[in-house]
């Protein structure tokens, strides 16, 4: 929601929001541009619209910000133009004079204009030259059928002749010249096209020919070994030269419409090979012009636009200011007498000072003789919440703010997340050695940030480049969970000393059968190597894997009701407190906080009791004796006590409240109390209808059914989010291997998150399992397939499984217990906050 100014504000507290109040400013209209401009660069104050009810096209400054708008566009069209020809803008400062808009807009205009200009002559050369180059390619191919046509005809008419001296008559000469004459007067004269089709659809091209025509053609193609840009795309595509003969007008039309179909370009050719070889001589000297001509070109436009380059990024600043500045304006409402403009918005307590400087500054830099006014307004509007948020927990207060904003002044929970969020993924991916990965990915994005925050990234990557500090603290809780259930890739290290217990007997080496005796000192930190991979393991881990989850859960339950009862003291909420806070506390404790007692009573005197039977007995038949469950003396009448307070405490939620509220709303308009204005959750709960006279109607069904639906939600809520928190020890510890196997059948996003036992799955039946063929081949294989599966299910799968699952328990089984998240976010109008795409 903002990050802090150095040096500039107090110390930021995060538990609550920022005090907020509405201001107003009486602004003369010649110092309105500056005023704003300046007010834009603190960024503390987020303006109302007073001029609502009119249309954008109804604003004063309309037409500013539609000139805005076209010096914008051309913005654009030259950052494409940059793009296209490979030019960056320079990132350099540029040390300049104040920039008149107008002048910047006439100067934009005149660059447009001359940059369109040179790109339409240069495509003009370019196609001309790019014809030449296809002509060029035409005459040297066509020459060389023509040449060897040629060629070939001389051969094959001096084979004849030779045939006939042999067979000479006297008689002979005379009939030849008969049949020469008679012939030449029946001699058709055939035609020709030459030009270049596409290589792709060169055999189509000849097939469609050769039907439309009868096969009353001849062709001949030939391929161009480099492809060639053409004219009228400007895309480079592989060609074929071809050569049709034909005879008559008519199938002359009917190949130059396919030609046209196909996007065939036709050149002249000539059958004189002495002009042949003229115009290759006058097309490569053309050929040549051209080239130094648009090479010229390229030259001049490739300045023009690093000329451009070089202030690109100071005028693109300039016009996304100015117009952010217009479109504030336009939010401000004259005066009756049309010399000043009226601003409302709110703005931090604390900002109050340097939104006057502002003010003072902007006066005597524009040289109005009368300053700006500023004043506090007092309203019953509920203000914006703005939380002042750094590089670190900006994060975490994302996470909280998803869910939704909070309300002005209430208890934020982003500050309990910092801890709380990365713990349970903790808990539900706990191993060192995944978390070492995780910690080494997330220092480069950190190690980076500089350079990767100014770059765009990928969706997925600017995610995670954003959540980065959070991956950190998830990464260095992983690590510490993960040593405490001394797992690495699922494997057991003895780091803090050794194991405790010892084989009985050989039976005993068997890893799935038990026989540990207890031989030394308990084993200092974590669980025991030895536990894992035992049929001992399955009891005691599990056991202690699922308490834990339920202290950490009832935990977590509490500190949100207390969170509630913060919020009811700040508010000054009494019925909260005594109708609310309390009967939770009681009621969540009597069942819950009481079993979390239990547990670790049972843990610290080594107790076999059934805690099932304790917790259901209790409820079925709380007058009979406990025999071998009991824990302490005197338990069956302390569950007794608090089985009775559980019971009265739904009533205790339930009933006094609505009529309590329904008595202070009589007091108010009856005159008989005073209470003060009410900004409170008081005003979600009691629905006020105004008539035409201003009179409140109080709808004591309306309250008394939110009421009861706020009651049964918590009481059922209790028990399904307690049970809820299982999910850090089932999604932790999935025990039976047919489970796991449906995980990947049915459900990847509930059950791959038994890491232990997926982890030890990849250790044993890929990386063990190869490495007992004794083959170098199978273990590399296996080594590859432990390492794609290590890094794809538990390190990117299972990781964004546990995030959610954290995120469900915070926002679901946390969050619901106090917190409204029905505010709206604080938008401060600030040049900070512009991006490219707000246009």
């Amino acid at each position: 929601m903002g990050e802090v100014r150095g040096g500039c504000c107090p110390p930021m507290d995060l538990f609550r929001s920022e005090a907020m109040q509405l201001v107003q400013l009486i602004i003369p209209i010649e110092s309105a541009h500056v005023t704003v401009s300046y007010l834009g660069d603190l960024g503390f104050l987020q303006f109302k619209d007073l001029n609502s009810e009119k249309s954008p096209f109804q604003r004063t400054y309309a037409a500013q910000i539609k000139k805005c708008g076209d010096m914008a566009r051309k913005l654009r069209f030259f950052k494409e133009q940059m793009d296209k020809a490979g030019v960056s803008p320079s990132s350099k400062p540029v040390t300049q004079t104040d920039i008149d808009m107008d002048g910047l807009d006439l100067k934009l205009g005149e660059l447009e204009a001359e940059l369109v200009e040179m790109n339409a002559n240069n495509d003009k050369l370019q196609r001309t030259y790019n014809e030449l180059i296809e002509y060029k390619l035409v005459l040297l191919k066509a020459g060389e059928f023509f040449s060897s046509a040629l060629s070939s005809a001389t051969a094959q008419q001096r084979e004849i002749e030779s045939h006939q001296v042999g067979e000479e008559s006297l008689d002979t000469p005379l009939l030849a010249d008969q049949e020469i004459s008679t012939d030449s007067s029946k001699q058709v004269k055939l035609g020709f096209l030459t030009g270049l089709v596409p290589k792709e659809k060169s055999l189509a091209f000849e097939r469609i020919i050769f039907r439309a025509t009868r096969g009353n053609v001849f062709i001949r193609q030939s391929a161009i070994e480099v492809p060639v840009i053409d004219p009228i795309s400007g895309e480079k595509i592989e060609k074929n030269v071809f050569v049709v003969f034909y005879s008559g007008e008519r199938a002359k039309t009917k190949i130059l419409k396919i030609c046209e179909a196909f996007g065939a370009n036709r050149y002249p050719f000539t059958e004189d090979l002495g002009k042949q070889n003229q115009i290759i001589d006058e097309v490569s000297g053309k050929v040549s012009e051209l080239k130094t001509t648009i090479d010229a070109g390229l030259l001049h436009r490739s300045n023009l636009l690093q000329t451009i380059g070089d202030q690109f990024v100071q005028w693109n600043s300039l016009v996304r200011k100015e117009k952010s500045i217009c479109h504030t304006l336009n939010m401000l409402s004259l005066d009756v007498t049309k010399k000043c403009l009226v601003a409302e918005g709110w703005s931090p307590v604390f900002a109050s000072k340097q939104i006057q400087e502002a003010l003072q500054r902007a006066a005597f830099d524009s040289s109005s003789q009368v300053g700006a006014i500023f004043q506090v307004l007092h309203t019953k509007e509920s203000p914006p919440t703005y939380f002042r948020t750094n590089i670190f927990t900006t994060a975490f207060q994302e996470i909280v703010d998803a869910y939704g904003v909070a309300r002005y002044q209430e208890a934020n929970p982003g500050v309990y997340t910092i801890v709380t969020f990365p713990f349970l993924f903790a808990v539900m991916f706990g191993d060192w050695g995944h978390g070492i990965c995780l910690l080494l990915t997330t220092l480069v994005f950190i190690i980076r940030e500089n350079k990767l925050s100014g770059q765009k990234l990928g969706d997925i990557t600017e995610m995670t480049f954003g959540g980065r500090y959070v991956i950190l603290l998830m990464a260095l809780f992983s690590i510490y969970t993960g040593l405490i259930y001394n797992e690495f890739f699922s494997v057991p290290f003895e780091l803090f000393g050794h194991s405790a217990y010892a084989c009985r007997d050989l039976s005993c080496r068997d890893a799935t059968t038990d026989g540990l005796i207890k031989v030394g000192p308990t084993y200092p930190f974590g669980v025991d190597p030895v536990w894992h991979g035992t049929r001992s393991e399955l009891p005691f881990l599990n056991s202690l894997k699922m308490k834990m989850s339920i202290l950490l859960g009832v935990a977590q339950m509490n500190l949100g009701i207390i969170l509630s009862f913060f919020n009811a003291v700040y508010f000054r909420n009494g019925l909260n407190i005594w109708f609310q806070f309390i009967p939770q506390m009681i009621f969540l404790n009597s069942l819950f906080g009481y079993l979390s007692l239990l547990i670790i009573v049972k843990w610290a005197t080594g107790s076999q009791a059934d805690l099932y039977h304790v917790m259901i007995y209790m409820f079925l038949s709380p007058t009979d004796e406990l025999g071998e469950n009991q824990l302490f003396a005197g338990q069956k009448m302390v569950q007794q006590v608090l089985l009775l307070l559980a019971l009265v405490s739904v009533p205790w939620m339930l009933l006094p409240k609505p009529f309590l509220m329904k008595k202070q709303h009589e007091d108010r308009h009856l005159g008989q109390s005073y209470t003060p204005l009410q900004s409170t959750e008081e005003s979600l709960q009691v629905e006020v209808n105004h008539d035409s006279h201003g009179h409140e109607e109080f709808e004591f069904s309306e309250v008394f059914v939110h009421q009861l639906i706020h009651t049964i939600e918590f009481v059922l809520g209790a028990v399904s989010n307690t049970a809820s928190y299982l999910r850090l020890w089932a999604l932790r510890h999935l025990i039976h291997p047919v489970g796991l196997i449906m995980c990947f059948i049915l459900s990847l996003s509930f059950c791959s998150l038994a890491h232990s036992e997926l982890s030890s799955v990849f250790y044993e039946k890929v990386l063990l399992l190869a490495w007992g063929f004794n083959n170098v081949i199978i273990l590399i294989v296996g080594i590859i397939i432990f390492i794609f599966a290590t890094i794809g299910v538990l390190l990117v799968m299972e990781t964004l499984s546990a995030f959610l699952h954290a995120l469900r328990l915070h926002w679901v089984e946390f969050q619901n217990k106090f917190y409204e998240g029905d505010g709206y976010r604080f938008y401060p109008f600030s040049f900070a906050l512009l991006s490219d795409e707000d246009e």
